[in-house]
């Protein structure tokens, strides 16, 4: 048989090498080792990326046509509109980018990272924490919450398993009341994980390692939403009073320092809003008429702190403008209708808002109202007022009660929603459950995509219909109706 060199050399090559195996086999794996690329990652490093993408995609995705709550929700729900590119969600539409980014950023960015947290940190590993465990476990249920809220059935139970010993690469779908019921558990286990005394935290970059507070804020989201499906599930009631009559084993958040949210600053991270209002110098936005009209009626101070006046505004006067103008008719409003206060909501430090103190003291008025607690509702309701004018350094005025009115359902949920101002999503998913509170009619000049309905939901993203087609569709079921912007979700009241 005849070699060529390179055989030959290879021959040469496989020799030495088998020789040198067996010279050093057994000092192999420490010589070959890098000290600078660990082959395993301690929690710490990871949650820190993973809370940052998480609420930087909740609050405002700095890329056009990615931005849910900046671009859509805050416009559904009142509190913008558009002046320009009316048809980026200001008139009801949405682009498909929109589906596909916000989808994919908390399944592959957010979510596999929470998990990450969760599993590294579980018994008898190298990284064993139980108070990472639970924060992992507790910020996928708070991702959970937002991705049901908006799409309806959703992978839960097999989601996140492609890095598990069994991989899903196409998770089946779960009702809503089975996501919802999972997510509770959840928080509930987070919270029975979490100990103040126990193992330190670094990497949190959103509570500074404190323990008690990540209980507080895991205890009022699952309040919340037991609140959120009490109409429909009869235990909801008593899981809501066993938790108010047990602050010791439930803390919840107490006050405006506790507020649950992401404090911006920390080289690198910014706001997302400075960076689109300020870096990027965009303009697209003004303050909804529906907004300056309400708080206007009502003499309520906060008008100036979520809104500036228009550059060209008649003496400096503040005004808004509906939603779903033409871009002929919006372009008029540039300069003219008011504009978010940035120096409140677009500097680099300002904050990004989960849960504040105000939203669960609606929460439990409504709770109370309805029966499923004990306690005042008015109170709770008065409270609650207090808190959201508390958090902007503002003091209630006299006779605002009066003006706002008893704590009915109706304006319960209008105090919740005027303190909502900057969550989007979680107001538009309040006015989806309760109808609260009551818009405006169109203007008559509005011209609306989605036969004129408000976005009840978003259609599931095509990469979904490509990727886990049968799956998808299957999902439609547990819908109960069609997979448009129009079938309403499961706690709609």
């Amino acid at each position: 048989m005849r070699y060529s060199i390179f055989n030959i050399k290879t021959l040469m090559l496989a020799g030495t090498l088998l020789l040198a195996s067996t010279a050093c086999n057994e000092d192999f794996e420490e010589v070959n080792t890098n000290p600078n690329a660990p082959v395993s990652v301690s929690p710490q490093y990871i949650l820190p990326q993973a809370i940052q993408t998480a609420v930087d995609n909740y609050w405002g995705n700095k890329v056009r046509n990615q931005r849910l709550n900046f671009d859509h929700a805050m416009s559904w729900i009142g509190y913008l509109t558009r002046n320009i590119y009316e048809n980026e969600g200001d008139n009801y539409n949405v682009q498909p980018s929109v589906n596909i980014t916000n989808w994919e950023v908390f399944y592959t960015d957010a979510m596999i990272n929470f998990h990450k947290v969760q599993t590294l940190a579980a018994p008898e590993t190298e990284f064993a924490n139980p108070n990472y465990e639970a924060i992992g476990l507790g910020m996928k249920a708070w991702g959970f919450s937002l991705l049901t809220d908006v799409w309806g059935p959703i992978p839960y139970s097999q989601a996140v398993a492609g890095t598990s010993e069994e991989p899903i690469y196409s998770p089946e779908y779960d009702s809503q009341e089975a996501v919802y019921a999972g997510i509770i558990a959840d928080l509930d286990q987070a919270n029975m994980l979490l100990n103040p005394d126990g193992p330190r935290v670094l990497g949190d970059i959103m509570f500074g390692g404190d323990v008690l507070m990540w209980k507080k804020f895991f205890n009022s989201l699952r309040f919340k939403l037991l609140n959120r499906q009490a109409h429909i599930v009869s235990s909801s009631a008593a899981e809501m009073q066993a938790m108010i009559s047990d602050p010791a084993t439930y803390p919840m958040i107490e006050s405006n320092d506790e507020i649950a949210q992401l404090e911006y600053g920390i080289v690198p991270t910014n706001n997302p809003w400075n960076d689109i209002l300020v870096q990027q110098g965009r303009t697209d936005w003004n303050i909804n008429s529906t907004l300056v009209d309400k708080l206007k009626a009502m003499n309520d101070p906060r008008l100036e702190v979520y809104a500036s006046p228009g550059i060209d505004a008649v003496d400096g006067i503040i005004t808004g403008h509906p939603s779903g103008l033409p871009g002929e008719i919006a372009t008029t409003f540039n300069g003219v209708s008011a504009v978010i206060n940035q120096d409140v909501f677009a500097t680099t430090t300002a904050p990004a808002v989960l849960m504040s103190y105000a939203e669960l003291l609606f929460v439990k008025a409504e709770a109370a109202l309805e029966g499923d607690i004990g306690g005042d509702a008015q109170a709770y309701y008065e409270a609650g007022i207090e808190a959201a004018f508390d958090q902007y350094g503002l003091s209630v005025p006299d006779g605002y009660i009066g003006t706002a009115g008893a704590a009915n359902k109706e304006n319960i949920m209008t105090q919740k929603w005027i303190a909502l101002f900057g969550q989007g999503i979680e107001a538009w998913t309040e006015y989806r459950r309760t109808g609260f509170p009551v818009m405006p009619a169109a203007d008559s000049r509005a011209q609306f995509e989605n036969d004129g309905v408000l976005p009840t939901r978003l259609e599931y993203p095509g990469t979904e219909y490509s990727l886990n087609g049968a799956n998808v569709e299957a999902a439609q079921s547990l819908l109960g109706g069609t997979d448009d912007m129009k079938t309403p979700l499961w706690w709609v009241e």
